[in-house]
């Protein structure tokens, strides 16, 4: 059997169906292994199951919110990268993401091109 190259796993966490399909695809599309939650709830099983490299997080989720994921997933595994997605002008949340340990964040509506180009340096496309 070929070994598969794994790029690694990427979870989506948005309370948006039309979003969580649309990164979904994108990164299936790059040949990442993608999950999707759409609550933290959900988001918190799957770390715990697949063990993700990189969350891309949605900061307004209802329920648990994205300060409170992003909490939880770095106290399950510190080594886990989260990107997160806010709305405009939530300064406030991003500042105190970024001090719980997300590695960047992405204003709605983004910019494909620059959330793909975020995740790749983060989990490098190997050639070859």
């Amino acid at each position: 059997m070929a070994e598969v190259s794994r790029l690694g796993k990427i979870l989506i966490v948005d309370d948006q169906y039309g979003i969580r399909i649309l990164l979904n695809e994108i990164f299936q599309k790059e040949g990442y292994q993608t999950f999707q939650a759409a609550n933290g709830v959900q988001a918190l099983s799957i770390v715990q199951k697949e063990s993700p490299d990189l969350v891309i997080l949605d900061m307004k989720i209802p329920g648990m919110d994205g300060l409170e994921i992003l909490r939880r997933v770095k106290k399950l595994d510190a080594s886990i990268q989260v990107i997160i997605m806010t709305a405009y002008g939530e300064l406030d949340m991003i500042h105190e993401a970024i001090k719980l340990g997300a590695i960047t964040h992405f204003a709605k509506p983004f910019d494909i091109d620059e959330i793909r180009a975020a995740v790749r340096k983060e989990l490098p496309i190997n050639a070859g």
